[in-house]
């Protein structure tokens, strides 16, 4: 069966009295079939967050739209997107009584394969008719012990020092990037892009639930909403981007013997 993509993004300012995140999805201009999912998380002061968080919507962008994507390059654009921002970010810095900085979340769909990359302590998660398959590991201080052993995962979420990173856009020494992919693409496969305003207040299990038991926009609603609402008044800019794969049912031809009693009644007029 072919298969097709559903798509959202969307975010809430949170309690926050500016919205430093920035997410997006974008087709490619000329290959059909690929499209580009952007999240960021800005940091800096106010407005310096909002100018970093665009800084990678931008480069991103433009390192997807040079040229189309494909197995052999799209490493290479997914750096380029990433690397390009930073320096952004940093010339911004220079140029502005600012401190930008930004987390990166890039993801490239095309037939049959998706590869992401990804700085920072937001997210990207691939689940599989709800099975997580994989997750990003958070480029922080906390997520660094439990790489070593010295922490669980459990012990990091309540750890105080969580929030800590260890690398990110606009930061010295450039970005760590990280990599990952899935291929081929199979129904139930969903790709989520999302900030820590979102994801720390779910299990990884719930997400996936979540985004098997409902159409994407609902989803993208509910998982926002429920953030919201754990929050309690005290919630970062949450955002959020799904991308999920459907095998769609074509329909099945008419008997030729119907088709040829149509033909003769359009034939006749009635």
């Amino acid at each position: 069966m072919p298969l097709t993509i559903e798509t959202v993004a969307a975010q809430h300012i949170g309690d926050r009295s500016e919205q430093q995140d920035r997410v997006a999805i974008f087709p490619h201009p000329t290959h059909k079939g690929a499209l580009l999912a952007v999240l960021a998380d800005g940091m800096g002061g106010h407005s310096g967050g909002s100018l970093a968080a665009e800084q990678v919507l931008f480069k991103a962008k433009h390192a997807f739209e040079a040229s189309p994507p494909n197995a052999e390059n799209v490493r290479a654009t997914l750096a380029a997107g990433i690397n390009d921002a930073h320096d952004g970010i940093k010339l911004a810095a220079m140029t502005s009584e600012q401190d930008p900085h930004s987390t990166a979340c890039v993801l490239i769909l095309q037939p049959g394969r998706v590869d992401w990359a990804y700085c920072g302590d937001s997210r990207i998660y691939h689940f599989r008719k709800g099975e997580k398959r994989s997750r990003t590991f958070d480029h922080s201080y906390v997520m660094d012990l439990v790489r070593q052993g010295l922490i669980s995962e459990d012990d990091a979420e309540k750890h105080p020092n969580k929030n800590i990173l260890l690398s990110c856009l606009g930061d010295d020494p450039a970005p760590r990037i990280d990599y990952g992919e899935a291929a081929p693409l199979v129904d139930g496969d969903c790709f989520l892009l999302c900030s820590d305003g979102l994801w720390a207040y779910f299990a990884d299990d719930v997400l996936g639930k979540v985004l098997n038991e409902f159409p994407v926009r609902q989803a993208a609603e509910v998982l926002i909403n429920t953030a919201r609402s754990r929050a309690n008044g005290r919630g970062d800019n949450c955002s959020l981007a799904i991308i999920r794969i459907r095998e769609v049912e074509q329909p099945k031809e008419e008997p030729a013997w119907k088709q040829a009693i149509a033909a003769r009644k359009a034939a006749a007029g009635g």
